[in-house]
């Protein structure tokens, strides 16, 4: 989404929510509601009626870990939640966390460190260099 955001090509053009849904073949609610993140997270500028929708920053200072941040749908600093009630009585719901923490949290670590390093101009830069071989 902030990829469309940061285009050159958008120069200006007000980009709504249903443009950006039509992008990722998704509905304009999903897009409004991951918008409002990034707004929070002051990545963005939304305009109402349908005046669109803006990067507050320019796309060589926002990195893929401020938006990763923002939009963030498990716990700060998981990877991904693991079920946080299991049955005390199975062998594998009783260990499953404590068996994965180190793991879970080495791999979290290596993905912050690679998306702090990443920044958006760096994907608009491929993606408009694949555009141009395809």
């Amino acid at each position: 989404m902030l990829s469309l955001l940061a285009l050159p090509e958008q120069d200006g053009v007000p980009l709504t929510s249903e443009r950006m849904a039509g992008s990722v073949n998704t509905n304009p609610v999903v897009i409004r509601r991951i918008l409002g993140q990034l707004k929070k997270a002051g990545l963005v500028e939304v305009r109402p009626a349908s005046g669109g929708t803006f990067l507050t920053r320019q796309p060589a200072t926002i990195t893929l870990l401020e938006v990763y941040r923002a939009v963030e749908v498990v716990e700060a600093g998981q990877l991904f939640s693991v079920h946080d009630k299991p049955n005390p009585a199975c062998l594998v719901g009783r260990h499953i966390q404590s068996a994965l923490d180190d793991t879970l949290q080495r791999a979290q670590t290596a993905l912050e460190q690679v998306l702090a390093q990443t920044i958006l101009q760096q994907v608009t830069t491929d993606i408009a260099a694949k555009a141009l071989i395809s």
